[in-house]
């Protein structure tokens, strides 16, 4: 099935719903590492994944960014 979607598709799942995972799951090691041993190298590299995956991540998964005007948390605010 994945052969026949189109490569932008594919690379588009992969950012819309990929990253996100992954970042969620680089920050979840790193937050059990830091809660056992202290912060170590480590968890600073996790953590750190998780941001710069964040940053990149599209989609539905993806953290709502504040200049963004689908962000707006009051559903009875209008849209610019």
């Amino acid at each position: 099935m994945w052969a026949f979607l189109s490569a932008r598709l594919r690379w588009w799942l992969v950012l819309a719903i990929g990253a996100p995972l992954l970042g969620w799951l680089l920050g979840r090691i790193g937050d059990v590492i830091e809660s056992r041993r202290g912060p170590t190298s480590l968890s600073g590299v996790l953590q750190k994944g998780r941001g710069w995956l964040g940053r990149r991540a599209r989609g539905p998964l993806a953290p709502r960014r504040t200049g963004d005007p689908a962000s707006v948390r009051d559903a009875g605010a209008p849209a610019r």
